[in-house]
């Protein structure tokens, strides 16, 4: 048996036989599915967080006012929720929503998406935060001089050029909420490493089953980087004009 007959049955024996090649593909659908949902959730509460954080973080004078009693209750609320997620592991988080605070929900995919999102929204506030601090805050200024309100300074002004200035970290956040989902097999949901291990169980040999999953992993990543740096070309472009 020459190299090319050993190599088409290798092929057949680990992802044709019994169509096992679906075990890839849906599980590259939903490993996509749940890292596009959780990223759309910690983008929002991301945004929230790092806006309530640096506008606490902004203003020298706590003022004793029901407004400035709200902003230091909703800052201290941030801060645990900070705490308390980049404080535990990412694991121990999921298994809790899955068995306990969303228990009641049937759909695996919801709670995966949920878990990570809310994982990935401590990250990406602190990465937001970051940017938004780094800009001066004479813009701000210049915002509201201009008449318009906090909120409008800050969509037009400020957050635009604080995610200029927070896009590599926010690339490597999807790259790392993109392979952390790789834990959602803990709770049943067939993903791309849950599937190699299915291979795996069902061959009796799982190196090829995961060496094929790493590789699927390695693709993804590099096409968003791909992506994202061809994001970040256009950015450096816009702004030499």
């Amino acid at each position: 048996m020459n190299f090319i007959e050993m190599l088409k049955d290798k092929i057949d024996f680990y992802f044709i036989t019994d169509a096992r090649w679906h075990y890839f593909t849906d599980g590259v659908k939903i490993t996509l599915q749940v890292t596009a949902g959780a990223l759309l959730i910690g983008l929002v509460i991301g945004v929230l967080v790092s806006i309530i954080r640096s506008a606490h973080d902004q203003n020298p004078k706590k003022e004793l006012s029901a407004g400035g009693i709200i902003m230091m209750l909703l800052n201290a609320v941030c801060r645990l929720y900070l705490t308390v997620i980049r404080g535990t592991p990412t694991l121990v988080q999921l298994l809790l929503i899955y068995f306990f605070f969303l228990a009641n929900v049937d759909n695996k995919i919801t709670t995966a998406t949920v878990a990570f999102g809310i994982n990935s929204g401590a990250y990406l506030a602190e990465i937001f935060r970051s940017g938004i601090m780094s800009i001066d805050q004479g813009q701000m200024e210049a915002g509201r001089s201009l008449g318009l309100g906090y909120a409008k300074t800050m969509q037009k002004i400020i957050l635009p050029q604080a995610f200029k200035n927070t896009l590599p970290a926010l690339i490597n956040e999807i790259i790392t909420l993109l392979k952390e989902t790789s834990i959602c097999g803990y709770i049943g949901l067939n993903d791309l490493t849950r599937g190699a291990e299915i291979i795996g169980g069902a061959t009796y040999e799982f190196f090829v089953p995961l060496f094929a999953a790493a590789m699927i992993y390695l693709a993804i990543v590099m096409f968003f980087t791909w992506i994202m740096g061809k994001v970040e070309g256009r950015l450096r472009e816009s702004d030499r004009r």
